[in-house]
């Protein structure tokens, strides 16, 4: 972690006071009749380690599969249904793209991500986010540096994705441009805050510029935070697009910790969804005609069933066996 008299934080991004609030917090048991998770609770507030600096917490939820299911068939109670046929109306809900059983359940997290990770997240607009201000409060000397293996070419064929890695002399200069961008803007933010370490008085020589003004030199970057809470169908769809392979490498990774994290709530909604959603393809018209002429045995081109050269190459990521 880059030094800073603005962070005191661990490898996690906890600082000592954090960390000092999530162990009281996961110190208070409360008495409840309504449903609960035990492998969820046993990740409640604590912070899933994300890239460098960055993490996840759990701090709230509200059902299980349970509720999904109660919601699809809108009774009470588990009555005679064994968990074999839960998981089988789940299952067809998911198959079907039946999304309102989903969206009775609900998770608040607390997510630490660089801002150009949060300028993508927040396309996905269905949930209440509350984001740290650094028009209140100073943004920590905290900044994403990739990994060599994760510094790439534009890739020739994906206008917005990665292609061949650079190599290891390439990739650590790439760190050193994007290290010494990142601490020369921090010196300069802080600089025109001119608030000095805390408690320390401020340079009464040089002018101190407002909050909202000293952070607009701040790099894409660095980290910032937020509460972000959604419902379970939107969380799915989250995934669906941001845990598969073609998303970017840094949202990703947010994407497969949550997943990890689906799986500790809803067990049988997260075995459909790997199943029906992430394990699957959707295929068009035209593929759908290329592959039963490929069945009957013919031997079909882009150009037999009207597909352009990239719906193509696409078609044929999807049905070529898997490495």
């Amino acid at each position: 972690m880059e030094s800073s008299n603005r962070t005191g934080s661990d490898l996690h991004g906890i600082t000592p006071e954090q960390r000092a609030e999530i162990d009281e917090a996961r110190s208070v048991q409360h008495q409840t009749r309504r449903a609960t998770v035990e492998a969820l609770e046993e990740i409640l507030y604590e912070p899933l380690p994300v890239l460098d600096h960055g993490f996840v917490r759990v701090i709230d939820y509200m059902g299980d599969d349970a509720a999904v299911v109660q919601a699809a068939r809108v009774s009470y109670g588990k009555g005679t249904k064994r968990q074999r046929d839960d998981q089988g109306l789940i299952n067809y809900l998911m198959r079907n793209w039946h999304t309102s059983p989903f969206e009775m359940c609900e998770i608040k997290l607390h997510v630490k991500l660089p801002i150009f990770v949060a300028r993508q997240w927040i396309r996905h607009r269905t949930a209440n986010v509350n984001e740290y201000s650094a028009r209140y409060s100073i943004l920590d000397n905290e900044f994403y540096i990739p990994a060599p293996e994760q510094i790439a070419v534009q890739s020739s064929t994906n206008r917005q994705g990665r292609g061949e890695v650079l190599d290891r002399d390439e990739a650590m200069r790439v760190q050193e441009i994007l290290r010494d961008d990142a601490l020369r803007s921090y010196a300069h933010y802080e600089e025109l805050l001119n608030e000095g370490p805390e408690g320390a008085p401020r340079d009464e020589s040089r002018a101190q510029v407002a909050r909202e003004l000293a952070r607009m030199n701040l790099s894409l970057n660095f980290y910032t935070q937020w509460y972000w809470k959604t419902d379970l169908h939107n969380l799915l769809h989250f995934l669906r697009l941001r845990a598969d392979a073609h998303a970017q490498y840094e949202i990703r990774v947010y994407a497969d910790v949550l997943t990890d994290v689906l799986e500790r709530w809803v067990p049988m909604t997260h075995s459909s969804f790997v199943n029906y959603r992430l394990g699957s393809a959707q295929i068009s018209k035209q593929g759908m005609e290329a592959l039963r002429r490929m069945l009957a045995g013919e031997d079909v081109t882009a150009k037999d069933v009207g597909m352009s050269a990239g719906e193509w190459r696409e078609f044929q990521a999807q049905i070529r066996p898997a490495e």
